[in-house]
């Protein structure tokens, strides 16, 4: 097939969760033979930071108006998918109807952010009269939220077609853990409270172990210990040299995610892929994606967390080596790129649940 993204951004990780999970699904879609165009506005808080300005695996192309668009690319495509946070969303349907592409699609790796802001009035990327316009919603996010999405917004289809990991970037890898834990991820004010108490107090109250947090964008007047280690901004060539320095990685969830439930971060798959066992905040529908105590370790408090990091090693190895055999199986961009084209050009009308 010939697919077109619309998307937040491909050329730059930088503040976004976007990018690697958009490079981890064209990546598998160009191994299964397909042709890809990505299409990314071009703006300066991304300009300075592009860590992909070239992918092998798909053109790129950057615009500053949708002047630029060319109309022969959506008409020669096969299905056009247009993203979350993508502004003029409303203006690219018309231009790909104009086209004549046979398929439209939603990619919303924002589920439940979207929702609330449609809930409120309505998001400034989506306007959800153009909801029942697309042949397909895809969504990031399970669970009751998918068929909110078709009995109020009036989606016409809808498919979970979640994040996932490439195994060939995110694997085990032989090195020193000088970190009892750490966590990757940009600031977010709904994530810090949990921050703070997964990982800010274990680490105030085992002032003898290293901790590390790695992610731009957090406020100058947070109080980090001093055995916490920071990392402004990482690459994500280096995520899988951070999660394998760790004994112990954490996934902290926004709280957008954690009350729409079914919303596993990208950065959950990709810590479990690198063989490291994982504890996450708890909420609703992660047993979908992950046997907790099996796959991964659930923590609520401090207590939590300081009883998980004295785990003895053979047990909690045990448990990221599970984790590790859960995203090989049902987790990885091909599985991903499996459900999409099969999605693409199913009949519509029936919420997919399935995972991969």
């Amino acid at each position: 097939m010939k697919l077109v993204f619309f998307g937040l951004s491909l050329s730059s990780s930088w503040g976004n969760g976007h990018a690697t999970t958009y490079r981890g699904l064209l990546k598998a879609l160009h191994d299964r033979g397909h042709e890809i165009l990505f299409y990314e506005a071009d703006v300066p808080w991304y300009a300075d930071h592009r860590d992909l300005p070239d992918p092998d695996y798909c053109t790129l192309r950057l615009y500053g108006s949708l002047d630029e668009i060319v109309e022969a690319d959506l008409s020669d495509a096969d299905a056009v998918i247009i993203g979350s946070f993508v502004q003029q969303s409303d203006a690219l349907v018309d231009l790909v109807e104009r086209s004549g592409a046979p398929r439209l699609a939603y990619y919303d790796i924002d589920t439940p952010v979207t929702v609330a802001k449609l809930d409120a009035g309505g998001a400034d990327y989506l306007d959800p009269a153009i909801i029942p316009r697309f042949d397909i919603y895809f969504s990031f996010t399970g669970g009751p939220i998918l068929k909110r999405l078709q009995e109020r917004y009036g989606a016409r289809d809808v498919c979970l077609l979640g994040c996932s990991a490439d195994p060939t970037v995110y694997h085990p890898i032989d090195a020193s853990r000088p970190h009892a834990l750490g966590y990757l991820g940009t600031y977010d004010p709904s994530r810090q409270p949990t921050l703070d108490r997964l990982l800010i107090e274990p680490a105030r109250r085992m002032p003898n172990e290293r901790f590390i947090v790695a992610g731009p964008q957090y406020p100058t007047d947070i109080d980090w210990p001093s055995n916490i280690d920071r990392i402004d901004h990482l690459p994500p060539s280096r995520h899988a040299e951070f999660y394998n320095s760790l004994r112990f990685a954490l996934n902290v969830t926004r709280a957008d995610m954690v009350a729409a439930g079914y919303s596993p971060s990208v950065r959950l798959f990709e810590a479990a892929a690198c063989g490291r066992p994982v504890i996450t905040d708890a909420w609703p529908g992660l047993e979908a994606f992950f046997s907790p105590d099996r796959e991964v370790l659930v923590a609520r408090t401090a207590e939590d967390v300081v009883a998980m990091l004295a785990m003895d090693v053979a047990q909690a190895e045990a448990i990221g080596e599970a984790g590790l055999r859960r995203v090989l199986k049902d987790h990885t961009g091909d599985a991903r790129a499996q459900t999409l084209e099969d999605a693409l050009f199913a009949s519509s009308g029936n919420a997919r649940e399935a995972i991969g």
